[in-house]
């Protein structure tokens, strides 16, 4: 059926009239195209199918995939006459087009009618072939003897069992989902027998759905089997337990039917469904719960392979194998059923040989025989488009985040949705049916990013392995139409020299697509010479490669590219060859930080569905944007100043709009009409806005502003707004009308004139508000709530995230009275540069978390009610800072900035929950006193950076539990003390310990730090200090360290640091007194390795550097040249990197070594003229290395 399904859209394409129309205008060969249709037709009987057979013969696999490959170019072959045609009706004026296609001395019409023959030749000696046979295999499931990991879902699924439901007027109905092979069954199995469950139900039943399940009969069953008991006459209706198992897509009308004959139960009953679709439950229209079952943590995972491989055996034969099976359990990715087979294989023999020889295998070897089939259930019920869709995600690495309109926009590039009308919205519901059988899952409840489940992914890459392939995991083969690897910091162009024989690739993936930092380099040469060559490209993404600053001429080449990725690069602009690619229905820009324009003639892209311009420097759009209609996405509109340039009335033309949309430059709207012909409020399916006049602007009055705002207002489907630069003095009523119950995040900011705040408490569902540089608000008060702040009226009931910021003229924060809570929901508040806020702030806060005060002064007017009048009290801000806290009994996060007259903390100190404290800039605060230290048994992360002048000396272990501890510029430090009494356990949960700029530090504590779990540590610009903690040779876990700018250090001993050290960073250590020595041959984990400052540089280098090295940086060499014997025993060294070494006119006489991969020079002017004429004696010393990149440019 799959097949027959490929060519029948084959040849509808072929038999369509616009088709069939350009055919006949350019005058081909129809005798040739009637002998390639037959052909076609003959394809199924041959291929049809083959997705679920299993081939083994070498010779039947090479005629399919030739097959295959043949189908793939007569598609092309079509997409190539199409596009000829839809280029000659964009460039060609309309009264000449057909005498052009027809004419004979038109060269595209004999090369076509060669294609053309060519293509039917093979496809008939493809066809006729009487060697392409297939056989089914299948085998049964593997039933489960015993369950492991599911002790929270048995709890959680007993309790709907078992509850009593006083207001229960229909049956519940639990589902249990998850991928064939997760142990539903059996997990429902454990529910049916548990007898607190069998002391509930006065009967049960437990039915197994066929596939030719038939509802009447079933009911007729049930029916006969409650009347069949002996009921009492008292209580004529039964609570029963039905099980449903392996619950298949049964319509929706069956299913009402159903649950209309099981209210023959009495109130409490339940029905337990399992199955692999979501929708199932879904489709009953009744009270349901729906439980998604997950795969069992490795520990789990290795009890149930443990409990089926070993069995009776000895304690000893069980400890001499338990580290190999473990290692083998992770491949089984926490599927039951994968365990279970596994186990079978290993039982087998019990030795340490046989089992390393399983862990080595492919586990599809293993265990396909049983697993495969169960999981491949899902995918034989799959329609051939969603097939097709399932098998190309495995072109993303395992434990990839897969954005739902990411794919689908891939899927659409790739011909892969079969929809002549919305593509995307087809291509949508395709990606829910995968996440409705379990082929794809959300990462976490309510997520829109998602994953699959790496047996899963093991099948998509096996159903589509012989055209879709990962560079970086799989050889290359001319049949590869799909190809993706992952992105390198540096991808030279030998990492793609194969790629040149690949004349039919259609899709060229950098991966992931998601912005990465840091940005990546990409070879020059691979952009310009390799890329224009691959001319069957439907997808090419480059994304995240800082150094592509423009794109070759050559990518209108690229006549069939549908899909065009370059976000975040570093071009400028876009070729006017651009505008020759009539297919390309994505364009993607986001993030191109240095694009200052787009093509004039961006228009003739006819097709183009999506545009992507967020986060750029576009200060015009060119008008053609306007003859865009085939426009759903539109990231970025940016409104003309100029006479003919883009006016925002242009957005009328664009009714199908969806996603995020972001208008600009609004002060160029001088009539309000305009905004209203944008028909915002039609476009129901833009979810994000934002709304911008330019800051200051004087282009248009605040009358014509507060009209225009008007004018857009948004429909009430929106999720998130924002609005910035506003000029008018007061804003309308559609802001915070309580319609706009979609709402979940909205920023207003940069309100000049704007003297109230909206009732913004009216949006129900709003959770982050942020209110940022409204600088003529004194108040906020009753009309901030909304609804007349009635006491009966909830405002927020949902905010999460409240944030005002740099607010300079408000002075009045005003409550709602009586009972009710002002912010019921708020974790997150943040109160930045309001330098006249009273002391009036909410003091009930029941679930905040995190907490942000930056840049209050010393003190605050705090309103008082004495028994005769109202009156104004000055009080410190201490006395505000305890008012605060004392009700915070949630509060987990506490950051203080720019307090600079800020003496003390409340006399009790702050709240005992806090997990992370950060104090900056507040010189004369007076830190936590000592003996509170005890009661922070919660405190993990503290950070004081140029504060608490008066802190002479720090207690390490007198907090119980931190982790990590930051101390920066702290004027006054003298040392870093252990406390008297410091427990072992305090200290082992230190991890990491930074103290930079603490000019006074003399001294770590006297026999070393004693916190046996330190990971990392770094001592910057400490002048005073002497000699690094004693004893780090001690701190067996530490792995990263770095020293630098400490003058005064008087003893520096490289065989004193830890053996389990990888990374080091030494820089200027100034007079130091050298004790032995140094030697570097203990420290066998160094990897990297950084040397600043050119002293450090010619002592540090001259032993011999540990043989581990993978990375080494030298920075700051005042030499002009380099020794050969620093680099000739490194024989790990992968990368070089020299930084700031302006008199460096020479490399090693003999070279670099021959095993380096990356060179990277920065700053380096004498040996970057050397090198950059790519010839020479320079340059005969590194050309064999693969990656030569010279200040941020890959020249290889």
């Amino acid at each position: 059926m799959a097949a027959l399904r490929k060519v029948s859209v084959l040849l509808e394409k072929l038999d369509s009239g616009e088709f069939v129309d350009n055919f006949r205008s350019m005058k081909l060969d129809f005798s040739v195209l009637k002998k390639l249709k037959k052909s076609l037709l003959r394809v199924p009987n041959v291929l049809d199918d083959d997705e679920e057979k299993q081939i083994i013969n070498s010779i039947v696999i090479e005629l399919l995939d030739g097959l295959r490959f043949a189908v793939y170019e007569v598609h092309n072959f079509v997409d190539e006459i199409n596009t000829e045609a839809l280029r000659c009706k964009v460039e060609t004026p309309a009264s000449k087009v057909l005498k052009y296609l027809s004419s004979p001395f038109n060269p595209f019409n004999e090369a076509i009618n060669c294609k053309l023959l060519k293509l039917t030749q093979r496809l008939e000696r493809l066809t006729s072939s009487n060697v392409l046979r297939g056989t089914r295999r299948s085998s049964p499931l593997v039933d489960e003897s015993s369950i492991y990991g599911r002790d929270s879902d048995k709890e959680k699924l007993k309790h709907l069992l078992l509850s009593s439901d006083c207001d229960d007027s229909q049956i519940r109905i639990i589902s249990i989902v998850g991928i064939e092979g997760i142990g539903k069954t059996t997990f429902a199995e454990l529910l049916y027998n548990d007898p607190e469950v069998n002391d509930k139900f006065e009967f049960k039943l437990w039915e197994y759905i066929s596939t030719d399940f038939g509802i009447l009969k079933f009911c007729e069953t049930i029916l006969e089997y409650i009347t069949s008991q002996t009921i009492s006459c008292d209580n004529m209706k039964p609570i029963f337990l039905l099980v449903l198992d392996g619950a298949l897509g049964v319509c929706s009308v069956d299913w009402i039917l159903l649950t209309d004959i099981l209210h023959a139960g009495k109130k409490g009953s339940r029905i337990i469904i399992t199955t692999r679709d979501e929708r199932v439950p879904k489709s009953m229209q009744t009270f349901f719960y729906v439980h998604y079952l997950k795969p069992l943590e490795s520990e789990d995972c290795w009890s149930l392979v443990a409990r089926h491989a070993f069995g009776a055996c000895n304690d000893k034969q069980r400890s001499n194998l338990e580290e190999i099976g473990r290692e083998i359990a992770k491949k089984c990715y926490g599927i039951p059923l994968a365990a279970v087979s596994i186990a079978a294989f290993l039982r087998i023999e019990l030795s340490p040989y046989y089992w390393n020889n399983v862990l080595m295998r492919d586990i599809w070897e293993s265990i396909g025989y049983d697993v495969q089939p169960a999981l491949q259930l899902n995918y034989h019920y799959l329609s051939p488009p969603l097939k097709r869709c399932f098998a190309y995600c495995s072109i993303f690495p395992k434990n990839s985040i897969l954005e739902k309109n990411v794919i689908v926009q891939l899927w659409i590039a790739e011909g892969l949705v079969e929809s002549s009308i919305d593509q995307e919205k087809v291509g949508k519901e395709y990606f829910d049916i995968l996440v409705s059988w379990s082929l794809i899952h959300r990462r976490s409840i309510g997520e829109e990013n998602f994953e699959m489940q790496n047996l899963i992914h093991d099948l998509a890459t096996m159903v589509s392995s012989s055209y879709c392939i990962r560079l970086d995991e799989h050889n290359l083969h001319k049949g590869v139409h799909n190809l993706s690897y992952t992105r390198g910091i540096y991808d030279s162009h030998d990492k793609f020299d194969m790629l040149y024989r690949l004349k039919g690739l259609r899709t060229f993936l950098a991966l992931p697509l998601q912005e990465q930092s840091p940005l990546c380099l990409l070879s020059n040469k691979t952009v310009h010479d390799l890329l224009p060559e691959m001319k069957q490209l439907r997808v090419l993404s480059l994304s995240n490669y800082k150094s592509i600053t423009e794109v070759p001429k050559s990518i209108g080449n690229l006549l069939y590219l549908r899909y065009l990725n370059l976000s975040h690069t570093n071009i400028e602009r876009l070729p006017y060859e651009t505008c020759k690619l009539y297919n390309l229905q994505f364009l993607l820009l986001a993030g191109c930080r240095r694009l200052v324009e787009l093509p004039e003639d961006i228009g003739e892209l006819v097709n183009l569905q999506c545009l992507d311009i967020s986060d750029t420097a576009l200060g015009e759009m060119p008008a053609q944007i306007a003859k865009l209609e085939n426009l759903h996405t539109l990231s970025n509109f940016v409104v003309s100043k100029r006479n003919g340039g883009l006016m925002v009335a242009e957005l009328g033309k664009f009714p199908h709009l969806h996603g995020k949309l972001s208008i600009s430059q609004l002060q160029n709207v001088n009539d309000p009409s305009e905004a209203f012909q944008a028909n915002l409020k039609m476009k129901e399916q833009i979810d994000k806005l934002a709304l911008e006049w330019e800051c200051g602007s004087t282009f248009s009055d605040s009358q014509v502003q507060r009209a225009v705002l008007e004018n857009l207002r948004p429909s009430t489907n929106l999720k998130s707004l924002t609005i910035k630069g506003y000029g008018g003095y007061s804003i309308p009523n559609w802001l915070g009308d309580f319609l706009f119950g979609n709402m979940v995040y909205l920023r207003i900011s940069n309100f000049d004139k704007c003297i109230w705040l909206p009732p913004l408490g009216q949006l129900g569902n709003l959770k982050e508000l942020i209110i940022d540089s409204m600088l003529s608000i004194k108040s906020v008060g009753t009309e901030f709530y909304g609804s007349d702040s009635s006491p009966s009226f909830q405002p927020f009931p949902s905010l999460e995230t409240l944030h005002f910021e740099d607010m300079p003229e408000w002075e009045e924060w005003n409550f709602i009275g009586g009972t009710t809570t002002n912010f019921p929901s708020l974790k997150s508040l943040l109160l930045s540069k309001c330098p006249k806020l009273r002391g009036d702030i909410p003091d009930n806060l029941p679930s905040l978390t995190e907490l942000e005060l930056r840049g209050y002064p010393f003190s605050v007017e705090s309103r008082h009610l004495d028994d005769n009048s109202n009156f104004i009290m000055i009080i410190p801000f201490s006395h505000v800072i305890s008012q605060l806290m004392l009700p915070l009994y949630s509060l987990r996060q506490f950051t203080i900035d720019d307090f600079p007259f800020l003496t003390s903390f409340p006399t009790d100190g702050l709240p005992k929950t806090l997990k992370f404290l950060k104090i900056s800039n507040c010189e004369n605060l007076e830190f936590l006193p000592r003996e509170y230290f005890h009661s922070y048994t919660f405190l993990e992360e503290l950070k004081i950076s140029y504060s608490c002048n008066s802190m002479i000396s720090f207690t390490l272990g007198a907090l119980p539990v931190l982790k990590s501890l930051f101390i920066e510029g702290c004027k006054n430090l003298k040392s870093i003390v252990l406390a008297e009494r410091a427990s072992e356990k305090s200290l082992s949960f230190l991890r990491s310990i930074k103290i930079w700029d603490c000019n006074e530090l003399e001294s770590f504590p006297p026999g070393g730090l004693l916190a046996p779990n330190l990971v990392y540590i770094a001592v910057w610009k400490c002048g005073k200090l002497r000699s690094l903690p004693e004893r780090m040779n001690a701190l067996t876990g530490l792995l990263e360290m770095e020293i630098d700018n400490l003058p005064n250090l008087q003893s520096f001993v490289i065989d004193d640091f830890p053996i389990s050290l990888q990374k080091l960073t030494v820089g200027y250590v100034g007079g130091i007194m050298w004790n032995t020595e140094q030697t570097w041959e203990h420290l066998t984990c160094l990897s990297v390795l950084r040397i600043n400052g050119n002293d450090m540089v010619n002592t540090l280098m001259g032993p011999l550097l540990p043989k581990s090295l993978e990375t080494l940086c030298i920075c700051g060499l005042n030499d002009k040249s380099i020794d050969e014997k620093w680099f000739e025993h490194l024989t790990s060294l992968q990368n070089l990197e020299i930084v700031n070494a302006p008199k460096l006119k020479s490399l090693p006489k003999k070279g670099l070594p021959s095993w380096l991969s990356v060179i990277n020079m920065t700053c380096c002017p004498l040996l970057k003229a050397k090198l950059q004429r790519k010839r020479g004696k320079e340059w005969r010393k590194i050309a064999h290395i693969p990656s030569i990149i010279i200040d941020d440019e890959l020249i290889t």
